[in-house]
């Protein structure tokens, strides 16, 4: 129902709250979409040689208003993230030696899940944390969503990262690896040898049912996906800039200590998945 005269006709009052309650929802998030596509439209405006004159002229508004817009408006970059309120699924263990039934996330995947709630809210988004219990069915076919945590606790992130052509989460006898799609080049966590340094992946993959795609951050281990987080707020006006919210995947290292990340860098090239036109 998108018709407020429809929900004025509802006569139960419960009913008709939780419709208006729906609606307003929806429509926020509509005018936050298009704030932010406006703006976008904007921006390009200027960089394609348009003044803020021209465009007030074109938009039949004033100059002060084009110009608010532009430093007040949503930040076009949003939409890397998603559209409206993102979950964040993290995949979770069960702790040896707990006695009660619950599961538990590792507390670098607590930090990487408020670093991405803070970045949501500075670009007008909210956040909410899902914890995905063993063994890891995690529902994908879902919009606004980010995934966090390797294919050893989300095992069918394995077989949906078989559509990234370039990069491949691998185990064998020394543990967890990532790895060119093609084996030609190994990262293999500095931190199963003691060091302060670990790998993580992050990538726009694609939802099983074809309808869109999902953000994806697991690192080797859980100072990977901090960092791969970390590597995605430090980020973001460059990834949205240079890949929108097409497909893409890079791996990231990340150099931690007892405090967390103090860095993060790219370990690969930025690679695109398909071929813009």
């Amino acid at each position: 129902m998108d018709d407020p005269t429809a929900v004025a006709g509802i006569g139960d009052a419960r009913e008709r709250a939780l419709a208006a309650h729906r609606l307003i929802d929806h429509y926020q998030a509509a005018i936050g979409e298009l704030s932010r596509l406006r703006r976008e439209s904007l921006e390009d405006l200027l960089a394609g040689g348009m003044t803020q004159t021209q465009i007030a002229h074109l938009l039949d508004m004033s100059r002060s208003r084009v110009s608010q817009l532009l430093s007040a408006g949503v930040r076009p970059e949003r939409a890397f993230l998603g559209t409206g309120r993102l979950t964040v699924a993290i995949g979770g263990k069960q702790e040896v030696g707990r006695h009660d039934p619950g599961d538990v996330i590792s507390a670098e995947s607590f930090k990487a899940y408020n670093l991405l709630a803070d970045l949501a809210r500075s670009v007008g988004l909210d956040a909410s944390c899902e914890v995905v219990p063993p063994p890891g069915h995690v529902h994908l076919n879902r919009p606004n969503l980010i995934v966090m945590t390797s294919p050893r606790l989300l095992p069918f992130l394995g077989q949906i990262m078989e559509a990234d052509p370039h990069l491949r989460f691998k185990v064998d006898d020394s543990g967890w690896f990532l790895s060119t799609a093609d084996g030609s080049q190994e990262f293999r966590s500095p931190r199963d040898n003691g060091e302060n340094f670990d790998y993580a992946y992050l990538g726009r993959l694609p939802r099983p049912d074809g309808k869109g795609t999902f953000l994806y951050m697991a690192g080797i281990h859980a100072q990977g996906t901090l960092g791969a987080a970390q590597y995605l707020a430090e980020s973001l006006p460059m990834l949205y800039k240079d890949f929108k919210t097409h497909r893409f995947s890079v791996v990231i290292k990340a150099e931690f200590n007892r405090q967390g990340v103090q860095s993060v860098g790219q370990a690969t090239p930025i690679y695109r998945h398909e071929v813009v036109k």
